[in-house]
């Protein structure tokens, strides 16, 4: 039996990863024509085009997408595997690829990231700030950072820390808001639709102490899916809305912002890092799990 060409694999993992040959070529330490000729070969063994070409583009066809995430396990694997086999001989080396929500990484990851670079010179981060769901097999993705009340998976999940929903406003808005006793009375008011979830403006509340639960659904004044976008019109009185504490903590403290009804939260959810299913994994890898578990296990937004 043939074994597959497993460096055409990885050469093929790569390009997609950079979106170019040359790119490619660089971070292998191969020659260009030689990047060129592993891809056409593979090309030519599986019968299919796995790339797009013209003079100034390179793309994924149908089927290079769909073979993609095989590649990139692949890779992964043999990474790990080395790294198993090295044991703790070397320090620490190489890329991690990490995925994270974009306000909460922005303000809670990059901060530590100095302190990790200096500890571990060695080692490369390549950090995509962005809120989408990610596949990390897929794309290539070493760590990803999530914040929800995590679905079924097979990846590998760690919770590091828990998350509370609260309901805030600017004190300007409670001016005019009137009487608030219970979620109820705030279907009469306009809020802040956050839209990059399964059901935008559906808020499910719990009352601390009793446990009754009460879903209210809002009048939008601003939809979007990135929760940054609602700061300015929330301070300015605006509406009112729900926010995860690692966004409004600060403003709380200080009296900028003001909590509605503050028996009343959204369900606890937390802050996830997910890693590929593989049982083994780099110890570049590792380096950041570890130093990401032990940096959020006091949260730094955590009510005093």
């Amino acid at each position: 039996m043939r074994l597959p060409d497993f460096e055409a694999w990885a050469i093929f993992a790569k390009v997609a990863e950079f979106g170019s040959f040359s790119r490619a070529a660089e971070d292998v330490q191969l020659s260009k024509p030689t990047v060129s000729k592993a891809i056409n070969r593979l090309e030519q063994s599986l019968g299919v085009s796995l790339f797009s070409r013209n003079s100034r583009h390179l793309s994924l066809t149908e089927t290079g997408r769909a073979l993609l995430g095989y590649a990139n396990k692949i890779v992964l694997e043999a990474q790990a595997a080395e790294a198993e086999a090295r044991g703790n001989l070397q320090r620490p080396s190489g890329r991690v690829r990490v995925a994270a929500p974009m306000t909460f990484g922005i303000s809670h990851l990059a901060p530590l990231l100095p302190d990790f670079m200096q500890r571990y010179p060695e080692i490369e981060l390549n950090i995509s700030f962005n809120d989408a769901t990610i596949d990390l097999v897929a794309d290539g993705f070493d760590i990803a950072l999530r914040i929800s009340s995590l679905a079924d998976s097979s990846l590998r999940a760690k919770k590091i820390c828990d998350v509370r929903l609260l309901l805030v406003a600017a004190p300007i808005w409670f001016a005019t808001a009137g009487n608030l006793t219970h979620p109820r009375d705030l279907a009469g008011h306009k809020g802040f639709v956050y839209t990059h979830n399964t059901g935008p403006g559906i808020i499910r509340l719990r009352q601390r102490g009793s446990g009754k639960e009460f879903t209210l659904t809002q009048k939008a004044s601003l939809l979007a899916d990135n929760a940054e976008a609602f700061m300015p019109a929330l301070a300015q009185g605006l509406g009112y809305g729900l926010f995860p504490d690692f966004m409004v903590r600060t403003d709380l403290n200080n009296g900028h912002l003001q909590q509605i009804l503050p028996e009343w939260e959204g369900a606890l959810i937390g802050v996830y890092l997910l890693t590929p299913p593989s049982s083994i994994r780099p110890s570049r890898v590792t380096a950041l799990l570890e130093y990401l578990m032990q940096a959020f296990e006091r949260p730094p937004w955590a009510e005093k």
